[in-house]
């Protein structure tokens, strides 16, 4: 028996046992894998010597976020270290050749904007989001279907007066692509950011895009991209040391089948051969699917509750590539040598045709491809005089019909065949902007969408993040409109990870909040 039994390892439910922990509960971490740490993880994925970040990387959320401040000195004293940029952080290469760069500086990065006006239209638009990131960030991590959210509603209304709600309001119906073309001429933020969307779960033209562009740009310029050293594992590994120093019980390999309940209430879960009773509180980092169709099968829950969960939408499905290379990256610009983190996109019009095929269940004849160099921050990832590439496609198909280039056959799904021949689609089109990149390739391990459903039972659909982001699907309304938010309609159990408020990220948003409110309620 326990106080609190937290179902999945990944970041939210580390964030949320460490919070409980740390207040004094007995708390037991449950995980299907045989480790913790959900999508963040690292291995020798192509040949030896080459560390790969296997899925996420990239941890500028985390530690601009309340889990980073709580626990990043303990991470700390345990062992994590980030490695970062003080230079350039992001650039967008169009299929003209045409470099956007992206820097720390706002003043470095207008530099390189055609249009006067944009200059400036662009640096206001970061110091207004650096001014209200405290009232922002509140609003963004408060429980928005309890009376408590009234507070941080009323600091953010205090600190940006009447008609900046109204303003903020507005961006989060409008799309990426709206709230670019009503600001700027030239195309350079358009871009450099528009492609930062696929990292939001959105795509050009959804809405509340014009609301995360700023937030994006915003948060990249004040936190960089932060890098585990060593890799991603790296942070995993703190993260063990912290929970065995706070008494959190782990175990791995064990997959649960259904939460109990005694006297109308969550009293603990079970799976094959193992029950463990929970005295305070289940909290579970689950999809809505999994939950209320699975989880609770037996237990009283509403049919319409029951009804939304089985129509939550996954979002589009995403592939991942790593590639070991013998030498340096044949940039045609050089000055791409040094960026962490490379789009290859048109901006809205390409990517937004990308999204619209895989939506259509095309691969994409173009996809935007973000082309992570993470050796540029860390080169004990590779070799001496090596390089590699994490590769990103969040453009896809999780049951592709077709081929926009009508070159590839998905008469079999994503077969080894297809995941192939894809993976070299996207090499040939990072090529023609570094012109010999193939010659230098020693290793290739693609991860298809059915791989990454396979690795992770909340990646319905092969979507790394949860599902849909669209507004109908997100902030209030997220995970389902028909339920109270985190609490669901059973005492004592608890909703929280990429699918519940905040959404997906790296961040911890959901466990942490989750877990202080189980506190304070208590309290």
């Amino acid at each position: 028996m326990t106080d609190a039994v937290v179902v999945g390892a990944g970041i939210n439910g580390i964030a949320a046992a460490a919070t409980l922990a740390k207040a004094g509960w007995s708390v037991t971490l449950v995980d299907d894998h045989d480790r913790i740490g959900g999508f963040i993880a690292t291995g020798e994925r192509t040949v030896p010597g080459y560390r790969h970040d296997t899925f996420s990387s990239w941890h500028p959320l985390f530690v601009t976020g309340p889990v980073y401040a709580e626990f990043g000195a303990d991470l700390h004293r345990h062992g994590l270290e980030y490695l970062n940029t003080d230079g350039p952080m992001t650039a967008t290469v169009s299929d003209d050749g045409s470099v956007v760069m992206g820097y720390r500086s706002v003043e470095e990065t207008v530099a390189g904007f055609s249009v006067a006006a944009d200059r400036r239209v662009y640096a206001d638009a970061v110091e207004r989001f650096g001014k209200h990131a405290q009232w922002i960030g509140g609003l963004l991590g408060a429980e928005l279907r309890m009376p408590s959210m009234l507070k941080p509603l009323a600091a953010f209304a205090r600190g940006v007066g009447r008609r900046g709600v109204e303003e903020y309001a507005r961006d989060a119906l409008t799309s990426g692509r709206g709230w670019l073309r009503s600001r700027f001429t030239g195309p350079e933020v358009d871009r450099l950011w528009t492609p930062w969307l696929l990292h939001a779960g959105l795509a050009p033209d959804s809405a509340s895009g014009g609301l995360m562009l700023p937030v994006l740009a915003g948060t990249l310029h004040a936190a960089g991209m932060p890098v585990v050293r060593g890799g991603a594992a790296n942070f995993v590994a703190a993260w063990e040391k912290l929970l065995a120093e706070l008494g959190v019980e782990i175990r791995t390999g064990h997959r649960v089948e259904r939460i109990l309940t005694t006297g109308g209430r969550a009293s603990g879960v079970a799976g094959e051969g193992f029950t463990i009773e929970a005295k305070r509180a289940v909290l579970a980092s689950t999809t809505p699917g999994a939950l209320y169709r699975e989880l609770l099968a037996d237990a009283p829950v509403p049919p319409r509750i029951r009804d939304q969960a089985t129509k939550f939408r996954p979002g589009r499905a995403a592939t991942q590539i790593h590639v070991a290379l013998s030498g340096p990256v044949p940039w045609r610009d050089p000055r791409l040598a040094q960026v962490p983190l490379v789009h290859l996109s048109d901006g809205a019009s390409s990517t937004g045709i990308a999204c619209a095929e895989a939506e259509a269940g095309l691969l994409p004849g173009r996809p935007t491809v973000v082309v992570g160099q993470q050796h540029v921050l860390d080169p004990s990832r590779v070799p001496a005089g090596a390089a590699a590439l994490w590769l990103q496609l969040q453009e896809v198909p999780y049951a592709p019909v077709g081929d926009a280039a009508g070159e590839l056959s998905t008469a079999d799904g994503w077969d080894a065949q297809l995941t192939a021949g894809y993976a070299d689609r996207v090499l040939a089109r990072i090529e023609r902007q570094a012109p010999g990149l193939r010659d230098l390739v020693l290793g290739l391990d693609a991860i298809s969408p059915a791989d990454l459903a396979a690795a992770n039972l909340n990646a319905v659909g092969g979507d790394p993040y949860g599902g849909s982001a669209e507004l109908d699907q997100n902030f209030r309304w997220r995970p389902l409109a028909a339920s109270p938010g985190h609490a669901t309609v059973l005492p004592r159990l608890w909703h929280l990870g990429a699918s519940t408020h905040p959404g997906p990220g790296l961040g911890g948003g959901s466990g942490h909040l989750v877990a202080s409110r189980v506190l304070r309620r208590l309290r």
